[in-house]
């Protein structure tokens, strides 16, 4: 039965392509009211905007990193939207810094940048959020996470610690924010098939990648976004605090 999410608005960081792109699709076709945000490509935002259905959407830009660009963002899509009723933070950066051959220099810019965007940007995001959403009788937090946080990435080690961050971090905030009926969640991909992904996965690591699930490919951009929604529908307020693998069998953690 397909969800209806008629008079709700969600928000979906990171939405000019790939999981981002397929959310927020995904929301506008169930009937939300849908911002896009991005950080640097325009036109692909714009192009996710043209691929909604209905209208009355938005799309809003800030770097996640930069904390006061965040808040500016958040007072600016609630003035226009009303509320947000749902905030899906999926924006991330995935830097290679193998500390073995890594300059110290790129070292601390690659953990600056990971953490400040994964990790402080989602964090600084909900708070503004929810500021709102205690105001207006409740809502729905939804990260996107990794399979990384749990597996380790030994050449992106950031990586691997910003989304065990943002793991925490999503439980922290289940267990502070259920008294405001505020429900926050966390859903951990491995491998997708986006524009992301696509060079490492059409290249000499491909079959390898592959054959970790035993479905021997990698997840599609609207399984991951079929779980945001099903979250993000009714009947699932006592999942909050639940972290959801969404990597094909291709690690499995006790």
């Amino acid at each position: 039965m397909k969800k209806d999410f008629s008079g709700q608005v969600v928000m979906v960081t990171g939405a000019s392509r790939g999981i981002g792109r397929e959310i927020a699709c995904r929301f506008a076709d169930s009937g939300a009211r849908v911002v896009v945000h991005f950080h640097k490509n325009s036109q692909a935002a714009e192009q996710t905007l043209a691929n909604l259905s209905g209208k009355s959407h938005m799309i809003v830009s800030a770097d996640l990193a930069d904390a006061d660009a965040v808040g500016n963002m958040a007072e600016k899509a609630l003035k226009e939207m009303g509320k947000i009723d749902v905030l899906v933070n999926n924006a991330g950066v995935y830097e290679f810094h193998p500390v073995a051959t890594t300059a110290f220099e790129e070292w601390q810019q690659s953990w600056k940048k990971t953490i400040f965007t994964n990790l402080l940007g989602p964090a600084h995001l909900s708070f503004h959020v929810v500021r709102h959403m205690m105001k207006n009788g409740g809502g729905k937090i939804i990260n996107i996470t990794s399979r990384g946080a749990f597996r380790g990435e030994p050449n992106a080690p950031a990586y691997g610690a910003s989304k065990a961050g943002l793991n925490a971090f999503s439980q922290s905030m289940a267990q502070a924010l259920a008294p405001h009926n505020i429900f926050v969640y966390a859903v951990a991909p491995g491998f997708v098939e986006t524009d992301m992904a696509a060079s490492v996965l059409s290249g000499s690591e491909g079959d390898a990648i592959r054959a970790q699930s035993p479905l021997n490919r990698v997840a599609r951009p609207e399984e991951v976004a079929g779980v945001v929604l099903f979250l993000a529908d009714e009947g699932t307020d006592y999942l909050t605090g639940s972290i959801i693998d969404v990597n094909g069998a291709s690690y499995l953690r006790s």
